[in-house]
């Protein structure tokens, strides 16, 4: 038989905020949370973007004793705080009578890429002496789910997906699937990024990724708007405990929302750029509502990619049209990208846990700065501002380099 499972909390960091209900307040206000990189000098390195959204108020200490943040980089900072939040949220209290029973699964898209480059300036300026023995263990993807699994005693199935933008998605779809298969009876999953450093913000530059519309940070991320150049970096981490609905109800615990389906796919297409008219993402989207038994129309919200760029966001609401056809027009659908940018690892982690609190609130998240919409994107992308709505099932889409895409559906509690 097969599990039912629910989310029992939602652990948030963000550059609109540390902490599940200040971000959610910002992003429901429409605020944005990009600005000028503050972490180096991005405009004396000559780089074409000088913009990301930043976490400005995450105070480690809150979370990690100074001695074990030493070790860690600023992505499993997060993903170890997120974590917290989630579980005190949650009220979840793993024993010795349940540690086994609980797992984690949290990954990255990129990990310690600023520690690797502040080892490598190190190295280069007083040799190999001058390299931490906590170098290799503060970049590793997989030690965010180790630090969350040791620091709460979580000794359930312990993993950490890598799949670029679509991480955060597919850690959470695979952490569903765990339940559901009856090998955990809870699982912390998302995904956390942190790599606004001069390598990452240079590589996606020279990729010619990037926004530069420097001038304007705030209206920089602009999904589906005919003024969109590029996405905008940003960093943080999502992650939800979710839990076998027998789990949930026999501690009394509050359920914010069931994850019904689940799906994936690959483009076998390109590096970068998706498949064209969104094959890939279709398909991606069609096996979700197949895993969820549900048929196109029962679907009300999608929180899409959207990641701001000028190919991607036309091959998502082609691929969103192929699977919904005459439903697509009636599907409220938003980008948050557009005011935190794209979290790359992260996003798939945020954006889920943000569809969670939509259905769970009844408020669609809208999407900013769309001032003047491309005319190949004609959906219903919830302009300006946010709209409450009866949502019973809202979709979580990510797609990532390499042709990889995840989709996640999560459907009101009943």
């Amino acid at each position: 038989m097969t599990e039912r499972v629910v989310v029992t909390s939602v652990g948030l960091v963000t550059p609109l905020g540390t902490g599940t209900e200040l971000t959610w307040n910002n992003l429901i206000a429409g605020k944005s949370g990009i600005g000028r990189i503050s972490k180096f000098d991005a405009e004396a390195t000559g780089m074409a973007c000088t913009i990301a959204g930043e976490v400005t108020d995450f105070d480690v200490s809150a979370f990690i004793n100074r001695k074990d943040a030493r070790k860690m980089d600023s992505f499993i900072h997060y993903g170890v705080a997120a974590a917290h939040m989630a579980l005190e949220q949650s009220g979840l209290e793993i024993t010795e009578a349940n540690a086994e029973r609980v797992g984690v699964v949290i990954g990255s898209g990129i990990g310690g890429m600023p520690a690797i480059e502040r080892t490598m300036r190190a190295y280069e300026a007083g040799g190999a002496r001058k390299i931490s023995p906590f170098f290799i263990p503060m970049t590793i993807i997989n030690m965010v789910s180790g630090w969350v699994s040791m620091l709460t005693g979580a000794k359930g199935p312990n993993t950490a997906t890598v799949t670029a933008c679509a991480t955060g998605t597919h850690a959470i779809g695979d952490a569903f699937e765990i339940i559901a298969r009856g090998d955990a009876d809870a699982m912390i999953a998302g995904g956390s990024e942190a790599c606004i450093c001069e390598l990452a913000v240079g590589g996606f530059s020279a990729a010619r990724a990037l926004s530069t519309r420097n001038d304007e940070p705030e209206k920089a991320s602009r999904p589906w708007d005919s003024g969109r150049d590029g996405f905008v970096m940003g960093e943080g981490a999502g992650v939800m405990v979710l839990e076998s609905l027998y789990s949930a109800k026999a501690r009394g615990a509050e359920i914010f929302a069931e994850v019904v389906g689940y799906g994936m796919s690959g483009d076998a297409y390109h590096m970068t750029s998706p498949a064209p008219e969104g094959e890939g993402g279709g398909r991606c989207m069609k096996a979700a509502l197949d895993s969820a038994r549900l048929n196109p129309e029962d679907v009300d919200y999608i929180n899409a990619h959207g990641t701001s760029t000028p190919a991607g966001d036309v091959c998502e609401t082609q691929g969103i049209k192929g699977v919904f056809g005459d439903h697509a027009k009636k599907l409220m659908v938003s980008s948050s990208k557009s005011m935190t940018g794209h979290l790359l690892g992260a996003a798939g982690g945020i954006e889920a846990a943000f569809s969670v609190l939509a259905v769970h609130h009844g408020v669609v998240p809208p999407t900013i700065n769309l001032d003047d919409p491309d005319p190949a994107c004609d959906l219903d992308y919830v302009p300006h501002t946010a709209r409450e709505a009866d949502i019973d099932v809202a979709v979580s889409n990510s797609f990532g380099f390499g042709g990889t895409n995840a989709t996640v559906i999560v459907r009101k509690f009943k």
